[in-house]
């Protein structure tokens, strides 16, 4: 028998990342290329529906469409133990309109490498990826040491540039975590 490590598959700037298919909360299944259909392009957003700090980008998950029609964009639900009813209602509850699909085992978060929420991939027409990382520095607009990373990589991505930062570390909170898992609080 081999103890041979199992090598994933890398994920590089200026790579294709595999298209996939997961339940959508809306019903059945959809996939990365369904969505992406007749677009230039689409913003991935692993997401939860208990993260505190997916909660500050509804407003601006909720107004992507009609910001960037030309975009699809998916919110991914990777977080170890959520339901498809808490997330629904949380959609509810925050009145979410962004499509939201569920990566129940984290398989895909995994296969992303993406280990919290929120965590932001862009990619053009033929899955190539673009920009990877937060979607700004956690700063209110208004605040003077605001800084955003993803809208700066759409504009220049849809204005035909090359993107300056194409990769910023993530910040959020963890997909899988022991303290998930544990019986009772330690």
């Amino acid at each position: 028998m081999s103890t041979q490590a199992v090598k994933r598959k890398t994920q590089e700037i200026g790579g294709v990342v595999d298209d996939f298919t997961l339940p959508a909360l809306s019903g059945g299944q959809r996939s990365l290329s369904s969505f992406m259909a007749g677009k230039k392009g689409a913003v991935v957003v692993f997401w939860s529906s208990v993260c505190s700090h997916c909660i500050r980008y509804d407003p601006y998950m909720n107004a992507f469409a009609a910001k960037h029609p030309e975009l699809a964009l998916i919110a991914v639900a990777s977080r170890q133990g959520e339901t498809p009813d808490q997330i629904r209602k949380t959609a509810a509850d925050r009145k979410l309109t962004f499509p939201i699909l569920h990566d129940a085992n984290g398989g895909l978060a995994h296969n992303w490498y993406t280990e919290q929420t929120p965590r932001a991939f862009l990619l053009d027409a033929n899955r190539t990826l673009l920009y990877r990382g937060a979607i700004d520095n956690f700063k209110f607009a208004s605040d003077a040491t605001y800084l955003a990373y993803l809208e700066p990589a759409i504009t220049e991505f849809l204005g035909g540039q090359p993107i300056r930062q194409t990769e910023t570390a993530s910040f959020g909170c963890a997909i899988q975590s022991v303290y998930y898992i544990l019986p009772r609080p330690l």
